[in-house]
């Protein structure tokens, strides 16, 4: 086996000595987790048509379509965030990573305990009004699909659906500007589990590149953007990020020995 040491240590070190390190995640931070990917040799679309997700099939079978999707998503509040969702949780507790951008619509950042995450596709977690906009705990929305009910809103009576980014609809204008700013403001982006086939996503490390930023990827497998990254890592992200963090905390806490040893002096 590999020893990915080395290389985790130069990925720690880029991030102690960044200023602004923005980490970018796709749907290979999640399959430790035992969610399947969408592309991959035992991903999503082998099995199920992807047409079956675009938005006009969904507003023309709307309860076949929510049938659908408590199939293949329905279980995912039962999930729990793996080491590399908790590893990039605690660089950014430490200072080091300030912002997560991710195309997953699992929300396990955020129970890992990401603060800053922005996501690009939206959270299964929870059903929006196509009307109004409220949103509700998709719970409620997978009793009444249970029940062969349509899931509405409480409130308008609007037609609920995912809070997700179905084919054919626009990712959301806040999350891709913000999204967009971080990646320029950045002076370290890190790709971890995605193979940066999907856009608008797969700009962002290239917009962070064109600002001069250093860009890393960690992914099991080619990526579109390896020829520009000034570092690749072909590693599981669950057994690399875990690495990378312990080095960079032993980092941190070196240099704050240093700090307060020269204070006695």
């Amino acid at each position: 086996m590999e020893d990915l040491r080395p290389l985790a240590k130069r990925v720690a070190e880029e991030l102690v000595s960044s200023e602004f390190a923005v980490v970018l995640t796709g749907a290979g931070v999640s399959t430790a987790s035992g969610i399947p990917d969408f592309r991959g040799p035992q991903g999503l679309w082998r099995v199920v048509d992807p047409s079956l997700f675009e938005i006009t099939y969904f507003y023309r079978n709307p309860l076949e379509s929510w049938r659908l999707f408590a199939a293949r998503f329905g279980s995912l509040r039962e999930v729990k965030p793996n080491p590399a969702h908790l590893a990039i949780a605690r660089l950014e507790q430490m200072g080091l990573v300030k912002a997560v951008i991710t195309q997953n619509i699992d929300g396990l950042h955020q129970a890992a305990g990401s603060r800053r995450v922005i996501e690009l596709h939206g959270n299964a977690r929870y059903a929006v009004c196509t009307e109004c906009g409220r949103k509700y705990p998709i719970e409620d929305a997978l009793k009444a699909v249970g029940e062969g009910r349509l899931p509405t809103c409480p409130v308008c009576g609007g037609l609920l659906k995912p809070d997700v980014i179905y084919f054919g609809e626009p990712l959301p204008p806040d999350a891709l500007q913000e999204a967009f700013t971080l990646a320029e403001g950045s002076d370290l982006f890190m790709v971890v589990g995605s193979s940066l086939a999907v856009s608008p996503a797969n700009q962002l490390p290239v917009v962070a590149k064109s600002r001069r930023a250093k860009l890393i990827i960690v992914n099991v497998g080619e990526t579109m953007l390896d020829d520009i990254a000034d570092v690749k890592v072909e590693a599981p992200v669950e057994r690399f990020m875990p690495m990378v963090c312990a080095i960079a905390e032993d980092m941190l806490s070196s240099r704050s020995g240093c700090r307060s040893s020269a204070g006695l002096t």
